[in-house]
C-alpha cells in the first residue's frame, strides 16, 4: 500500500534553495490525498510545477479548494485570465507593471497565501515566470543586516507599481493612483510558524523614516539580494504546465513579452492566512 502511494505522488528539486517538480497525475492531486504534503513542500520549496498536468478551469478549481480555502477575484471569478488583451481582461493594462518584482495583495489585511497559474497560449518570445525564494533570502543575509533590519518598515501602494510603466504620469493620474491606498508593512515578516521572509516588490515606495535616497538605496539593495541566481528559478512555460507559489514568501515576474501576444494563464488562488507581522 505503502509503495503503491508513493508511486501516486512524488517531488524532486528543481535547484538547492528553491523550486519543486511534482510527479503525480490528475487522480492523485484532485483526490486531496496529498493536500497536506503539497502544502508543506510549498513552504519549504516556494514554488512547486506540475508539468504538463493539463487541467481544465473546473479541475484547476477543484484542485486550489482541496489546498485551502478557495479566494476568487475582485469581480467574483474564479479563474482571472491573464493576458494583456483588454478585450478579454479587463484589467490588462495593470499587468504591465508584473514584469517587475512583486508580491500579491500588499493591501489586504491577509495576503493571499498562494497563486495557481495554469498555461493555455504561450508568447512566441518573453513571457517566463521567474520566481525568488524571500524565506531563503532572509536566511541567508548577515547577522548585521538581519538587526538593522528588524523592525523596519516600507510604504507599499500601486503608485509606485505603476510609476515603472508611467514615469511621468499627470497630477489627474498620479491622484487615481493614490486613490488605490498606500500601507506601511515590516520589510521582514514574522510568520506564524517562526520562520522569517523579506517583504519587497515594485510596491515598496520608500522606507519609513530615512532619507529618500537613502531609502531607495537599501530597497535596491535588498531587491538584488533577494533576486540572486541562487534565490531565482525561472519558469519556461509548455502548454498545460501547472504553477503554484507561496505568496507568503516569494516575488515573481514576468519575462516581457509583446502587448500582441495571445499569451494565456489562468489563476487561481487561496484566500490568505495570516497577516504581515
Amino acid at each position: 500500500m505503502a509503495t503503491a502511494a508513493k508511486a501516486r505522488f512524488a517531488s524532486e528539486e528543481i535547484k538547492p534553495r528553491i523550486g519543486s517538480r511534482i510527479l503525480a497525475d490528475k487522480e492523485a492531486l484532485l483526490s486531496g490525498d496529498y493536500a497536506a504534503e503539497i502544502r508543506e513542500l510549498l513552504e519549504q520549496r516556494g514554488v512547486l510545477v506540475f508539468p504538463e498536468i493539463h487541467f481544465d478551469d473546473a479541475e484547476q478549481i477543484a484542485f486550489t479548494s482541496t489546498l485551502g480555502k478557495f479566494a476568487r477575484e475582485m469581480r467574483g471569478e474564479d479563474i482571472y485570465k491573464i493576458t494583456l488583451d483588454k478585450s478579454v481582461t479587463a484589467t490588462a493594462d495593470y499587468l504591465k507593471a508584473t514584469i517587475f518584482w512583486h508580491f500579491d495583495g500588499f493591501s489586504s489585511p491577509m495576503p493571499i497565501r498562494a497563486s495557481l497559474l495554469s498555461s493555455k497560449v504561450l508568447s512566441e518570445v518573453g513571457g517566463n515566470t521567474e520566481f525568488a525564494n524571500t524565506y531563503a533570502a532572509y536566511d541567508a543575509l548577515p547577522e548585521d543586516d538581519k538587526a538593522m533590519l528588524e523592525g523596519m518598515q516600507a510604504v507599499h501602494c500601486l503608485a509606485s507599481t505603476q510609476l515603472d510603466i508611467d514615469p511621468q504620469p499627470s497630477y489627474a493620474e498620479w491622484q487615481r493612483w493614490l486613490e488605490m491606498g498606500r500601507k506601511a508593512l515590516p520589510l521582514v515578516w514574522k510568520h506564524q510558524s517562526g520562520r522569517k521572509s523579506l517583504v519587497l516588490g515594485n510596491s515598496a515606495h520608500h522606507v519609513v523614516g530615512m532619507d529618500p535616497l537613502d531609502s531607495k538605496g537599501l530597497l535596491i539593495r535588498l531587491r538584488d539580494w533577494a533576486t540572486q541566481e541562487q534565490f531565482v528559478y525561472s519558469h519556461e512555460w509548455t502548454v498545460g504546465d501547472l504553477v503554484m507559489w507561496d505568496n507568503t514568501g516569494s516575488l515573481h515576474r514576468a519575462i516581457p513579452y509583446e502587448v500582441n501576444s495571445k499569451r494565456m494563464l489562468h489563476r487561481t488562488k487561496l484566500e490568505g492566512e495570516e497577516p504581515i507581522l
